[in-house]
């Protein structure tokens, strides 16, 4: 049998191998000791969980899964802690080094291997200005809402990658997201000049 096409039996050995880099978290799991202590972090980063249905939706996706990946995990040796942090300024997007809206990331890696986005009205509607969000892509297909299986199937893999590279890159906020907070910033205040002329 090849050990290498079954990564929980490396786990379930004690010799979980994972080097995840998590620079874009708040936690060092970059530290080893943290690692060998075997903690998961999933961290869902969202604009907007009331009006937004691609937020919406994802987060109840992402309950799920998680409950369901909990006990197995746990059962592994792993202690799992999740995290919803709401992206509510741009500080908080340079903090979190925010690419795109919904995002999921374990230990500080985002499960998608790239950001897609399209145009996302909820989001629009909060700015009063056009805003692109997240769509994932799986099997072939765009959702703006994730299937369980998609995430369920890249949270795994996250978890058990033997990924050793460190993505600490300079961070500069996506000019869609500097147009939702000054948009969203702007209809606050009440200014409906969509910053052409305050």
């Amino acid at each position: 049998m090849d050990k290498n096409r079954y990564p929980i039996l490396d786990i379930l050995n004690g010799n979980d191998s994972n080097e995840s880099c998590c620079c874009s978290s708040t936690s060092n799991f970059c530290d080893t000791t943290v690692k060998k202590e075997k903690k998961i972090l999933i961290e869902y980063l969202y604009l907007d969980l009331v009006t937004c249905d691609r937020c919406v939706g994802t987060d109840k996706v992402l309950d799920e899964v998680v409950a369901l990946l909990t006990p197995a995990l746990e059962l592994a040796g792993y202690t799992v802690e999740y995290k919803k942090i709401e992206m509510t300024t741009i500080d908080d997007a340079k903090k979190y080094k925010f690419l795109s809206s919904p995002t999921i990331r374990v230990n500080g890696i985002d499960i998608c291997d790239s950001v897609s986005e399209n145009d996302c009205k909820c989001c629009g509607d909060i700015s009063g200005t056009a805003v692109d969000c997240r769509v994932f892509e799986y099997e072939g297909k765009s959702y703006e809402v994730p299937p369980k299986a998609m995430l369920a199937e890249n949270i795994l893999k996250t978890v058990f990658s033997q990924n050793t590279d460190c993505s600490c890159t300079e961070y500069e906020v996506p000019d869609n997201l500097i147009r939702f907070y000054e948009g969203k910033e702007n209809k606050s205040s009440g200014c409906c000049c969509d910053g052409g002329c305050c």
